[in-house]
């Protein structure tokens, strides 16, 4: 897995240009929650196909940052939670034990 470092606002822009060509994945990971680290292990063991990208939020340190992409992309805050980024608008989101690889992958398609 290639995480992306998710540190500044401004990459939500980039991110909303880059899902025009390409899937983005948005993983927020709290970094004191046990069932954060087993949604991003079990992400981690996965196949991660080529053609998404993988974005990695560290919301302890960047709580702002979460706080911006839940307005930008209207979808409600959690811990652990990935967001799915086409065409600049978030299409699927999922948290906890919901998160696999395999679901990321059938909904970019």
């Amino acid at each position: 897995m290639n995480w992306i470092p998710l540190t500044t606002e401004n990459q939500l822009t980039e991110i909303r240009e880059a899902s025009v060509t390409k899937p983005v994945v948005i993983f927020k990971h709290s970094t004191r929650c046990s069932i954060s680290a087993v949604a991003k292990s079990r992400l981690e063991r996965a196949a991660a196909p080529q053609e998404i990208s993988f974005y990695y939020l560290d919301l302890i340190k960047f709580r702002n940052i979460s706080n911006r992409i839940e307005a930008d992309f209207n979808v409600p805050h959690e811990s652990p939670q990935v967001l799915l980024i086409r065409n600049g608008e978030c299409i699927y989101d999922e948290s906890h034990s919901g998160i696999t690889m395999d679901d990321l992958v059938s909904k970019s398609n």
